[in-house]
């Protein structure tokens, strides 16, 4: 459940196998030659798999519009089968068509793909006029099976996918959990203590992206706004609540260490430095034990069983309640765990609703009263909230792709004329969800291992059966569930899938030889190679421009934040906002990809893999700090205006004044000369009164160390682009 949340990959992969045994049966029960169950194999693969929208209603809608494209594609390529220089022609206009649709939605992108994919398997059976009854037969069997997969047999409504996200974000909470168990009872001189360490970064890691998955899920369920926004908000602050247990509990352990964030990118940890405070080290076997009833607390519950809910000693501490006797920074640990435990009665609130409070003591009362009040200001705020337009793609991937398919027809029928559409299909394959020419690469080389490696299972395993077509076509099938479990997981996984699945095919049509797969890798080099090239001469998008471009991006929502989380302190007007929260998290995903092919640990360029590295980690602290500004904004006491006080505002629009610049220097490649501004190391006062209560003076302070916090990042963010900061 926490390795696949929601078990998308796992009805993935079930959905394809499942249709491809329908069809194979019905074919077989009509005694179809080989070929033909080939065809309706792929095809079932095809449309049960592309078709993604979330809602049922337009699943059918796609399949219905799919049937007819694909009955069109199919009678064209089997009729252009014969004439090798006009199939070739018409495959690279389907593709450019097929890419080029796209900015019409998810709809087209599917029937796009539904056309390129029947055009390429008429030219792989060699499928014929005098075939294409029964090719029509197949392909409509196949989208049938599909149909009956996705409907009835395997159906994945979208509430019944939200509700597996959601327990899979809470086991991926109590794995956090237990990471920071373990770092916290074996303490910093465990020999283990690294290994700890890395292992609760892994667990917050596979954290956040869960609560992404949510999130993105959200975007496209039909739950009603409010409710939508409800869940993205509990989901949010429990994320944030944990990474900062964590992140202050790191502090306590090693109090000589810097530990700002969770990111893997930076290493704060020293080995060597102060010891533990006396009294923090006494109090460890007691945040041990609240540590393990939080996790209780954060445990998905088993059906008919009661909720486990978090005790009053534990949401206390958030009202300095209970502490220990020990230094402040152990019992800020105990505060944020009482913040931890509100924001878990908060989350189960969202998702399973509101239970009988009979059993609630006093500040679990107190909770689910300011809960309620919170959930009441996000529905008047969902009332009047609007969508933000789509950004459509443009033609520029349309052109590449035709251009370097055009060039792997040419490539692939010198290589070989019998398999020369295996370089096209290699091209299609690498440029699809690339943006740059590094992404490409990346892609590319992956394909190749992936391919080499299946073109030598595929031999071992076609040696093995022999002529047995059945146990071929169970072969076939296990490669169909890897193919699909693994393409989230490993694209060298699912290329090795895929080619051991083709090997079973060829074997099928009694064309697998050593010299077919050794052809078959050289056509997967051509395709690669052509890609790569078109990438690199028709409107080429270089990997420095579109990692600045998302880099400029990342900036921009991240003065966004600042800015909404500062409006919404001094109670002014400015929206929620975890929404550009959110649009920071996302923003910064999409950098992180288009940065793979320089964090790889292949690449070549060391020095520019650490300075990739460094400025990931730099731009994770600042939105790690600016996620928790945020729940902190929305968390600030009644009647509290931290972000009115003027220090405060000076202080935040020079932080906004460097991100403006660091986006100017970065828009015009570090050209300019203007220098960051430095500005506190510590807040010489807090903007609050001297007999402010310690619940304000708490979340004042927190406020100044998040603003600090990202005003550091933002700073060594440009050291490490090279760009000068002012010294005075």
């Amino acid at each position: 459940m926490a390795s696949d949340p929601g078990h998308i990959r796992l009805l993935s992969a079930l959905s394809a196998v499942a249709a491809v045994l329908l069809t194979l049966g019905v074919l077989a029960a009509l005694q179809a030659s080989v070929p033909i169950l080939v065809t309706g194999a792929l095809t079932a693969t095809v449309s049960t798999v592309s078709v993604t929208e979330p809602l049922p209603r337009d699943q059918a809608l796609t399949l219905a519009a799919g049937a007819p494209v694909a009955l069109a594609i199919t009678a064209v390529g089997s009729a252009l089968t014969p004439y090798r220089i006009a199939a070739d022609v018409v495959f690279v206009l389907v593709i450019f068509v097929a890419i080029y649709i796209r900015r019409l939605g998810a709809r087209a992108t599917t029937l796009g793909v539904f056309a390129f994919q029947l055009f390429f398997v008429t030219q792989l059976v060699q499928s014929g006029v005098d075939q294409l009854a029964q090719l029509c037969l197949a392909v409509l069997v196949a989208f049938g099976s599909s149909a009956l997969v996705r409907f009835a047999i395997l159906p994945s409504p979208p509430e019944w996918t939200l509700a597996r996200l959601q327990r899979a974000f809470r086991l991926r909470l109590v794995l956090v959990l237990d990471a920071l168990i373990a770092v916290t009872e074996g303490g910093p001189k465990s020999p283990r203590a690294d290994r700890a360490v890395d292992d609760l970064r892994r667990q917050a890691a596979r954290l956040h992206t869960g609560a992404m998955m949510i999130q993105d899920r959200l975007e496209t369920d039909t739950l009603d706004r409010r409710t939508v926004g409800l869940i993205q908000r509990r989901v949010a602050e429990a994320e944030t609540a944990v990474e900062r247990l964590a992140v202050l509990v790191l502090r306590v352990l090693w109090p000589g260490a810097d530990v700002d964030t969770l990111t893997r990118h930076l290493t704060n940890i020293r080995p060597f430095g102060p010891p533990i405070d006396a009294r923090d080290a006494a109090t460890l076997p007691a945040l041990g034990l609240e540590l393990r009833t939080l996790r209780a607390v954060a445990r998905p519950r088993s059906a008919g069983a009661d909720p486990v809910e978090p005790s009053n000693r534990l949401l206390g501490y958030r009202n300095d309640e209970h502490l220990p006797g020990a230094s402040p920074v152990m019992q800020d640990v105990f505060r944020s765990a009482g913040e931890f435990a509100h924001a878990l009665f908060g989350l189960r609130l969202a998702v399973e609703g509101d239970t009988s409070a009979s059993q609630d003591g006093p500040e679990a009362t107190r909770s689910r009263e300011e809960l309620k009040e919170e959930d009441s200001d996000l529905a008047r705020e969902a009332e009047t909230k609007q969508d933000s337009p789509r950004i459509r793609p443009t033609t520029r991937t349309a052109l590449q792709v035709a251009t370097g398919s055009a060039l792997a027809v040419v490539g692939g029928e010198l290589l070989s004329p019998q398999r020369w559409y295996w370089a096209v299909f290699t091209c299609w394959v690498v440029f699809i969800s690339t943006t740059s020419t590094g992404e490409l690469l990346v892609r590319g080389y992956r394909r190749l291992i992936g391919t080499v490696s299946g073109v030598i299972a595929g031999l071992a395993l076609a040696t093995l059966i022999g002529d047995d077509p059945w146990t071929a076509f169970a072969f076939v099938i296990l490669s169909v569930f890897g193919m699909y479990y693994t393409t989230a997981v490993s694209y060298t996984l699912m290329s090795f899938f895929v080619t051991t699945m083709i090997g079973m095919l060829s074997s099928l049509l009694h064309a697998l030889t050593p010299g077919v797969l050794v052809v078959r890798i050289e056509e997967t080099a051509v395709g690669i190679a052509c890609g790569l090239a078109a990438a690199l001469l028709v409107l080429p998008v270089r990997t420095r421009e579109r990692t600045d471009q998302l880099l400029c991006d990342v900036l921009e929502r991240l003065r966004a934040v600042l800015a909404q989380s500062l409006a919404q302190l001094g109670g002014r007007a400015g929206g929620d906002p975890l929404d550009p929260a959110r649009g920071l998290d996302s923003a910064l995903e999409s950098l992180r990809l288009s940065l793979q092919p320089l964090i790889t640990q292949s690449s070549p360029l060391r020095s520019r893999r650490r300075t990739a590295l460094r400025v990931l980690g730099l731009l994770e602290t600042a939105a790690f700090h600016a996620r928790s500004l945020a729940t902190t904004a929305q968390l600030m006491p009644v009647g509290v205006r931290t972000g009115a006080d003027p220090c405060l505002l000076a202080e935040a629009d020079r932080i906004d004044r460097n991100l403006v610049t660091l986006i100017d220097q970065v828009t015009d490649g570090g050209k300019g000369e203007t220098p960051l501004e430095r500005g506190w190391e510590s807040p010489a006062r807090l903007p609050v009164g001297d007999t402010a209560p310690a619940e304000e003076v708490h979340a004042t302070r927190r406020v100044l160390r998040h603003l600090q916090r990202v005003d550091k990042s933002v700073q060594g963010l440009a050291r490490t682009l090279g760009i000068p900061v002012h010294s005075g």
